[in-house]
Formats: C-alpha cells, sequence, structure tokens
C-alpha cells in the first residue's frame, strides 16, 4: 500500500480525504485483491484482472469499475466506446455513499469482463470466466 498512500501524499485535502475513504472501503471489502499504483493510478485486481481504482480528473476525484457498465447501477455513469467501464465522480467526501460503494464492489468480483488478456483475444472483451476460469 505504500504506492498508494504515496499517491494520496500528492492530493489536495479533499482528494486525499476521499481518496482515504474509497481505499478503505475497497481494501475491506476486496481482502482478496491485490493492488497498486498501474498507469498512474490506485487500482485492485483480482486474478490479475483490473477491477476497481480511482484517480484524479478534472470532473473530481474518478472512481473507475472496469465491468461498470454491466453491473445495471443508476449512479454509475458508462463510459462510451468499446470497453465496458462505468464511473462515479466525487466532489466531496460526503458524497460516497458507503452502501453503493460495497454493492458495487461485490458486483465486481462476479461481473468482470477479461482485461487481463485483452492483447491475447486481440483488442477483443471477452467474459472473464470463458477465457481464464474467473467470474461471469
Amino acid at each position: 500500500m505504500t504506492e498508494i498512500s504515496s499517491y494520496h501524499e500528492n492530493l489536495s485535502d479533499t482528494d486525499r480525504e476521499i481518496c482515504g475513504v474509497l481505499c478503505e472501503v475497497i481494501a475491506e471489502h476486496l481482502h482478496e485483491a491485490t493492488s497498486k499504483v498501474w498507469h498512474g493510478h490506485p487500482v485492485w485486481f483480482l486474478d490479475g484482472n483490473p477491477i476497481v481504482g480511482y484517480s484524479k480528473q478534472k470532473a473530481g476525484l474518478r472512481l473507475m469499475f472496469w465491468s461498470g457498465a454491466d453491473f445495471d447501477e443508476k449512479n454509475l455513469t458508462p463510459e462510451s466506446g468499446r470497453f465496458k467501464d462505468a464511473s462515479f465522480f466525487y466532489q466531496s467526501v460526503d458524497e460516497v455513499d458507503r452502501d453503493d460503494l460495497v454493492r458495487w464492489l461485490e458486483k465486481s468480483k462476479t461481473i468482470q469482463w477479461d482485461y487481463k488478456n485483452i492483447v491475447k483475444h486481440k483488442g477483443e472483451l471477452v467474459p472473464f470466466a470463458a477465457s481464464s476460469g474467473g467470474a461471469l
């Protein structure tokens, strides 16, 4: 977690507070996941597949679920494009709804697209279970 702590240190007080709560809840509910700073921001992985991460963006602190577009959650905004990601943007720690976050994290364990092997599949996303015995 040292890499992630270093990431937090470079944020504003508000963003650091949001990240602290997100990190705590993610670590508690994805205790089987590994985490690291990947492509410049904190990301959690299950069996090597990226599941959830967050980063500072112009629009706020972005929480992103790689397979979140399939969670069927009104508060997660699917991104346009060929990937299955969905996000929520925070402006303050008061906007962090722990119940929503825990529900999203539970869904992230079973609803997964195989980002880990996207190159092997020539850029095509396939369900994680179909390619590696994981969830979905």
